[in-house]
């Protein structure tokens, strides 16, 4: 599809984004020394692209603009140029995007950046249109003016440029560290239900709504804690319209990104690993709570999608998909949404009459197509399957019952199922990524623990041992891994989201591996993001000179922050271990959010997750018996049956690893089976209530906390 064209130096790298571009007629470089020492060399400025390959308008700003020879040749003669992957550099574009925010700009990506050859910023934006239209200028227009004010006023530039630089670099230093008491849960809670959107679910009155699942594991510890059903209530409710709305895929199972409207119908397409992730999760504690099997018929879909289209053969999981498809081998590009968009017409062909129309009911397929208007007319005539009827309406509308109702939906979904898979397919964003497998070795651990499904523990442990093997080097971890390159420092996230995995992985098979390598990569971490000064993390471990700040994010948004999985693992690991230096760290870190925590706690949902763990006295569950003994089991799969958020379960089976607990913590050896039954200690802070072998006891131990 490239014969005819010339390849600049990101033909050479690894990142699905930057080979995206590698055919530009733009002389695009990689983040690095080569295009420094240049923009020094020639004292040209720096326009700093970055984006990731699954983004719509980072491919629209592409098409239109770094795929014009007139454009590009504005931007080669004016500019040295650096394209970054922001999924691979998250560093890089948490500085930048900082900057931008604090220029007054609205952040997002593609995100457009101009910097001195220095690396510090002055000017940037967003997505720029060819020509100037919408209130936008052109982004001919801006090269132009940008050269011609460095050209004449490059003094003024660097000043302004400097002034940026600074205010970065006191971010970090502007968290005090602040006392913390339960109050900021209520506080948390509070800000939460004030922006609940009763009729639609989410938060926030309007469009676009994001998942963001920090707040639902937040709101049910909340519920756990003080038996507030609207905590639960606003909880079940969105995740209930999500599940029904176009942002999920219900023919083949997963989570788009976002959705443009309130009702949450019209999806932006793209499906991201960490939201199925995460939101497997939330759908688990919702079930472990109500046991509505509605959450467990989309748990076993999405992660079912994630086996069958986002798994690499070795066991990791893959990154991403775009929301546009492509023809094979042709550059020809399908729309938005063209692999899950439906005409009724089509639909009634492939599924009958009969079977068509009950279908057609269910999920609000109309004649004229039920997608918005929109310019590019990608959407005109099409359905976006989302369900817009109860089963018992249709049912009665086609004087059937529901369960016959439910086998045709079935029946058909499998149909189109099949049609759909002979479609151009969006694009896979291939890349792995430590961070975001960690997420989904949670979700996968967490499955097994409740559905006690082989491959969903087959899935997880493989990811782990993945990762392990391919990006993990002399102790350190890598960020990303991709066509057999393992490349990049790994951050706090990449760390923190990791451990979180092999914790619940141990808590899943209770193999003593998996919490052995989550103590040895805590101890990394610590060695190489700890903020000795004031507690808590940095993201960055500080080794790239290049990167201009070391930041400590503060929001958790789609995903949770480093610092806040990072809290909870040390206090995790505390309770498992009884180490006091792993839960004095991890009570610095909060503290060290203290002051975002105390006046606004619902922008770190998940440090104030970790607050409600470290204030909780959580339960230590010691389980005695052998691991294939059918009471074991029994007593291991008791446990979680129940919504427990502050808990740890620890399995002595007698076997080769247990002389390896009770190095952890000596604690362990004082516990045994009683009568050679299996046997269930519930304990806090290493004092237990009496064992017991009996299930009704164990309940009662378990809902009786102190």
């Amino acid at each position: 599809m490239e014969q005819n064209k010339r390849p600049n130096k990101l033909i050479h790298e690894k990142s699905p984004y930057l080979l995206q571009h590698a055919y530009n007629p733009v002389d695009w470089y990689s983040w690095g020394d080569e295009a420094f020492a240049r923009a020094r060399t020639e004292h040209k400025p720096i326009f700093l692209s970055v984006g990731y390959s699954t983004c719509h308008w980072c491919h629209v700003m592409e098409h239109e603009s770094f795929e014009d020879d007139s454009i590009a040749a504005l931007m080669n003669k004016y500019f040295v140029c650096i394209k970054v992957d922001r999924e691979e550099r998250p560093d890089i574009d948490k500085v930048y995007m900082t900057a931008l925010q604090g220029m007054g700009q609205h952040g997002g990506w593609p995100m457009s950046m101009f910097l001195t050859p220095e690396l510090h910023p002055f000017y940037g934006g967003t997505y720029f249109p060819p020509q100037s239209r919408y209130g936008r200028i052109g982004f001919p227009d801006l090269l132009t003016r940008i050269h011609q004010v460095w050209e004449t006023d490059s003094d003024k530039v660097l000043q302004s440029a400097t002034g940026i630089v600074k205010a970065l670099q006191e971010i970090p230093s502007s968290m005090p560290a602040s006392s913390l008491d339960s109050a900021l849960l209520d506080t948390c809670y509070d800000q939460f239900d004030r922006t609940y959107d009763q009729e639609f679910g989410g938060f926030g009155k309007g469009g676009p709504k994001f998942p963001r699942p920090s707040v639902f594991n937040f709101l049910l510890r909340y519920y756990a804690r003080t038996g507030n059903a609207r905590a639960l209530e606003m909880t079940t409710r969105t995740l209930q319209k999500m599940s029904a709305g176009g942002i999920y895929d219900h023919i083949g199972g997963g989570f788009h990104r976002y959705s443009v409207d309130a009702e949450w119908r019209i999806p932006h397409f793209e499906k991201m690993l960490y939201d199925q992730a995460q939101l497997v999760n939330s759908y688990i504690d919702v079930f472990q709570i109500t046991k509505d099997p509605l959450f467990v018929a989309i748990i076993r879909e999405v992660l079912d999608y994630v086996m069958r289209d986002m798994t690499h053969p070795e066991g990791g999981f893959y990154s991403a998909e775009d929301a546009d498809s492509r023809k094979p081998d042709t550059p020809e590009e399908k729309g938005e949404g063209a692999f899950y968009l439906w005409t009724k017409k089509e639909l009634l062909s492939l599924l009958g009459k009969d079977d068509g129309e009950l279908f057609c009911l269910y999920y609000g397929v109309e004649e004229a197509g039920n997608a918005p208007f929109d310019p590019q007319h990608e959407f005109t005539g099409k359905n976006i399957l989302y369900i817009s009827h109860f089963l018992k309406q249709v049912a009665i509308s086609f004087s059937t019952t529901p369960e016959d109702a439910a086998e045709i939906l079935a029946r058909c979904k499998a149909k189109l199922f099949n049609v759909r898979s002979n479609r151009p397919r969006p694009h896979l964003d291939d890349k792995v990524l430590t961070s975001w497998n960690g997420l989904m070795i949670s979700a996968f651990a967490r499955a097994y623990q409740v559905f006690q499904e082989p491959k969903y523990l087959s899935a997880a442990r493989r990811s782990a041992e993945f990762v392990l093997k391919n990006m993990r080097s002399n102790g350190y971890l890598v960020r990303r891994f991709r066509d057999g390159e393992a490349r990049h420092d790994a951050h706090l996230d990449d760390y923190a989201f990791f451990v979180q995995g092999l914790l619940d992985l141990y808590e899943a098979c209770f193999e003593v591996t998996w919490l052995t390598h989550a103590l040895e990569i805590t101890q990394t971490q610590l060695d190489m993001f700890w903020d000795a000064n004031t507690g808590g993390f940095f993201d960055t471990s500080g080794k790239d000179s290049s990167i201009l700040v070391r930041m400590k994010e503060q929001y958790d948004g789609a995903e949770p922050t480093g610092s806040s999985i990072g809290a909870m693992n040390l206090l995790r690991l505390a309770q498992i271990t009884n180490k006091s230096e792993l839960r004095e760290k991890g009570e610095r870190t909060l503290l060290a959010f203290g002051e975002v925590l105390r006046k606004q706690p619902a922008v770190m949902p998940q440090m104030v997750a970790a607050y409600d763990f470290f204030a909780d006295h959580p339960q230590q569950i010691v389980v005695a018996g052998g691991r294939d003994v059918p009471a074991t089991r029994a007593i291991i799969n008791e446990i979680y049956t129940r919504f427990l958020p502050n808990k740890v379960v620890i399995l002595l089976d007698g076997g080769n690893e247990q002389d390896e607990l009770f190095d952890l913590n000596s604690f362990y050896a004082s516990l045994a089976p009683l009568g050679d039954k299996p046997t269930a200690y519930v304990c806090q802070d290493s004092v237990c209530q009496l064992p017991t072998t009996d299930i009704e006891e164990l309940r009662r131990l378990m809902d009786n906390k102190n």
